[in-house]
């Protein structure tokens, strides 16, 4: 009753740029379609949907109206194919941006693969287990790290291993972001792409496949001038516990 009454008198004037994301709910393959608002003044959750499927995005453009899209200028997502589907169908006027922090999840996911497949071909050839307890060493930002676990990143980086290599794509690949125009950013990914499908490490040209797929919803992020750097990610990190603190919600 209260989800109900809430979603009825929500203020949904103004909005200009939205953001689209999942979550995993309750135990099993079990989604959530979450819609937020990001607009530089104000960014809060507007809309929880079970599943992720293309009906669910459009239950909410229906409930959103044709009016309020019409004036969207920003939408974020990741690449979830039924978002990307629906997007363009129904709020194609709006500028489609995909989210930085997914982009850079799937290079993490990529880099955890390769490290745990090359550990287990370590173990089996019996030889030194350098890449042991080296996983959030390679996960995180290097300027997250303690002067400790930035000593042992150094000192892992001198193996000439697939992990390695991949580690080292991925920070390369963060200087995309640092591009001051479409144009010049452009140059880097078709560059940083052709270079990694040739690495001949399947996970990441995987990552370097669906870059070059999604290269001008990625050069989006430039002519939207970079606006979404941060508060998209804030908002999308804080997602988890905002569904927390509605667990009585019967969806």
């Amino acid at each position: 009753m209260a989800v109900d009454w809430g979603r009825k008198h929500r203020d949904l004037s103004g909005i200009e740029a939205i953001g689209v994301d999942e979550i995993q709910w309750q135990r099993g393959h079990h989604y959530l379609t979450l819609v937020y608002r990001i607009d530089r003044s104000c960014r809060r959750l507007l809309r929880i949907d079970k599943e992720r499927k293309v009906k669910t995005l459009l239950g909410f453009f229906r409930w959103f109206g044709k009016k309020r899209t019409a004036s969207l200028q920003y939408i974020c997502s990741d690449m979830w194919k039924p978002y990307l589907k629906v997007i363009a169908r129904k709020a194609g006027n709006a500028l489609h941006i995909l989210d930085r922090f997914h982009i850079m999840a799937h290079m993490s996911k990529a880099i955890d693969e390769v490290r745990a497949k090359e550990t287990k071909e370590l173990k089996e050839q019996g030889l030194e287990p350098v890449l042991t307890r080296s996983r959030w060493l390679l996960l995180k930002r290097p300027e997250n790290l303690t002067e400790k676990q930035g000593s042992k990143l150094a000192e892992l980086l001198k193996n000439n291993s697939r992990t390695v290599k991949s580690y080292l794509l991925k920070e390369e690949f963060q200087l995309f972001w640092t591009h001051a125009s479409p144009y010049w950013a452009e140059l880097f990914l078709d560059d940083w792409c052709a270079k990694t499908i040739h690495s001949r490490i399947e996970p990441m040209k995987k990552v370097a496949r669906m870059s070059r797929n999604h290269r001008h919803l990625l050069l989006n992020w430039f002519w939207a001038e970079k606006r979404f750097s941060s508060g998209i990610v804030e908002g999308f990190n804080n997602k988890q516990s905002e569904i927390d603190h509605q667990k009585s919600v019967r969806l």
